[in-house]
C-alpha cells in the first residue's frame, strides 16, 4: 500500500485536510521547482546543453556567454536532445513548434494515483500566471473563449487610438524628471509608462500603479523553473497579495462598473454563461501583466542598446521614420522573453525528427532571433534591418503575445520621447539585469540626463 493510500485510510479526514493545507506550498515548490532544480543542477554538471542554458539565463548581465552558448547549441543541430527536453534555436523549428496543434503548454502530470493527489495539492487558490485557467497555459476551447473576450483591447485599431494618450503620459513622466540630475530609468520611466497606460485601460486607480509594478516584479519569477525555496516563497507572497488586491478591485467594479475592460469582464457572458471567479481573475491578472511586463523590458533593453550603438541613435535622429523598425530590431536583438516551452500531446515530428507524446521542446526565442538562415549578420544591431519584424519575441501561433501591438507602440513612443527630450542622455555604471531566467530586462538602469 502506498504512503498516500495509507494516510487516506488511517488518518481522520479533518486532520488530512489540515495536513494537506500545510503541505501545499511545499508540494507546489517540490513539483514546480525543487525536483527540476535538482535535475538542472545535475544536467549542468554533466555539461548538458539545457542545464547550461538555464544556468546562463540565471546569470545577470552575462550576455556574451549566453550568446556564445546559443551559437554552440546551433552548431549541434536543429533539435538538440537535452536532459529535460529537446532544445532548438532554429527559427523555422521554433515557429513550427509554437504554431503546431500537436503541442500544448505546461508539463501535465498523470491525473490519478499518487501524482494526481499531489497535483490536486499543488493547485493554488490565488491567481498564478502559469496555472489554469490562465491564458498562458490553457488550450482550446477554453483558451479561445478567454482570448476572444480581451483581444479587442489589444487590436491594432485600439492601440493606435491609445497613441496620443501614451505620448501625453510619456511627456508627463519626463517633465517630472530633474534634467540636471541622475535617475534610475527603470524606476522613474520604463516601468511607469506602460503600467500607467494599461491601468487607465483597465480602470485601475492611478495611485496603485507603483504597487502593481512592485507586485508584477515580485511575481515575474513565477514563469521560471528551479527557484530556491526562499525565492519561491517571495513569489507566492507577491502573487497572494496581487490576488487579494484583484479580488477587492473586482468587487468594487461589480458595485460600480465603468467603461473599462475589467468592468466588462466582470459582466461578460460567453454563450449565455458568465465567467467564474477564477476565470475572471486569471484573465484580468494576465491582461494587466501583459500590458506592462514585456514593455518594461523592451524600453530598458532599447535604451541600453541605442546608447551602446550611438551611430544607430544618430541615424534615428536623421530618419525618425525608422523608429517602428528600430523597435522590432530591439525586440529581435535583445528579446524581453528568452525562451518558452511546449509538450507534445501526440506522436509528431519537428524538423523531420520524430517525437513521442509527452516529450518536451524548449524553444529559445533569443536563439531563433539570431538564426543566420533568416537574418543576415544576425549579431549586428541594425535599426534599418529589412526583416527585423520576422523575430519571434512575441511567440507564435495561438499563444502569440496579447500585448504585442501595445508593446510596439509604447516602445516607439517611449524611446523616441526620451531621446528627443534628453539627446545627450548618458548611462552610468551600475546597470543590473533582472534576476529572472525567462524574462530578460533591466532591474536598474542608472543614467545622467544631461538636460537643460
Amino acid at each position: 500500500m502506498s504512503l498516500l493510500k495509507l494516510a487516506e485510510t488511517s488518518i481522520p479526514a479533518r486532520v488530512r485536510t489540515r495536513m494537506a493545507e500545510r503541505a501545499k506550498p511545499a508540494v507546489r515548490w517540490g513539483l514546480g521547482h525543487g525536483l527540476p532544480r535538482v535535475a538542472i543542477a545535475r544536467a549542468s554538471r554533466r555539461g548538458d546543453v539545457q542545464g547550461q542554458l538555464i544556468r546562463a539565463a540565471a546569470t545577470r548581465g552575462d550576455d556574451p556567454a549566453l550568446v556564445a552558448l546559443l551559437e554552440e547549441i546551433r552548431g549541434q543541430g536543429v533539435l538538440v536532445r537535452g536532459g529535460l527536453s529537446h532544445v532548438t534555436v532554429s527559427h523555422a523549428a521554433v515557429k513550427e513548434v509554437l504554431s503546431s496543434n500537436d503541442f500544448s503548454t505546461g508539463l501535465p502530470l498523470p491525473s490519478n494515483g499518487v501524482w494526481g493527489t499531489l497535483g490536486d495539492w499543488s493547485e493554488s487558490e490565488f491567481f498564478n500566471p502559469v496555472r489554469p485557467p490562465s491564458l498562458l497555459v490553457t488550450e482550446p476551447p477554453d483558451h479561445t473563449r478567454y482570448r476572444r473576450l480581451v483581444t479587442r483591447v489589444f487590436s491594432a485599431r485600439a492601440v493606435e487610438q491609445l497613441r496620443s494618450r501614451t505620448e501625453q503620459i510619456a511627456a508627463g513622466l519626463l517633465d517630472d524628471l530633474d534634467p540636471a540630475g541622475d535617475v534610475d530609468l527603470v524606476d522613474a520611466y520604463c516601468g511607469l509608462l506602460p503600467v500607467t497606460v494599461i491601468s487607465e485601460v483597465l480602470g485601475v486607480p492611478l495611485e496603485m500603479r507603483r504597487r502593481i509594478l512592485e507586485l508584477g516584479g515580485g511575481a515575474a519569477a513565477s514563469l521560471d523553473i528551479g527557484l530556491g525555496w526562499g525565492e519561491f516563497r517571495a513569489v507566492e507572497a507577491a502573487l497572494q497579495e496581487f490576488d487579494s488586491w484583484l479580488t477587492g478591485h473586482l468587487e468594487r467594479l461589480r458595485r460600480d462598473p465603468g467603461e473599462d475592460l475589467l468592468s466588462q469582464l466582470v459582466h461578460a457572458q460567453e454563450d449565455g454563461t458568465g465567467l467564474t471567479e477564477r476565470e475572471i481573475k486569471a484573465t484580468a491578472g494576465l491582461v494587466l501583466a501583459a500590458g506592462f511586463e514585456t514593455t518594461v523590458n523592451l524600453l530598458g533593453n532599447g535604451i541600453a542598446l541605442l546608447r551602446g550603438h550611438p551611430e544607430q541613435l544618430e541615424r534615428l535622429r536623421v530618419e525618425p521614420e525608422l523608429w517602428p523598425n528600430a523597435v522590432d530590431e530591439i525586440l529581435r536583438y535583445d528579446p524581453p522573453v528568452l525562451l518558452t516551452g511546449r509538450v507534445a500531446t501526440v506522436d509528431t515530428t519537428v524538423a523531420g525528427r520524430e517525437l513521442r507524446a509527452g516529450q518536451a521542446v524548449t524553444t529559445v526565442l533569443a536563439g531563433a532571433n539570431r538564426d543566420p538562415e533568416v537574418f543576415e549578420d544576425p549579431a549586428v544591431f541594425d535599426i534599418a534591418r529589412p526583416n527585423a519584424r520576422d523575430h519571434v519575441s512575441f511567440s507564435a501561433g495561438r499563444h502569440y503575445c496579447l500585448g504585442a501591438q501595445l508593446a510596439r507602440m509604447e516602445g516607439e513612443v517611449g524611446l523616441r520621447a526620451l531621446f528627443d527630450r534628453f539627446p545627450d542622455l548618458e548611462l552610468l555604471p551600475g546597470a543590473e539585469r533582472r534576476p529572472t531566467r525567462i524574462l530578460r530586462g533591466y532591474e536598474h538602469l542608472p543614467a545622467r540626463l544631461n538636460g537643460n
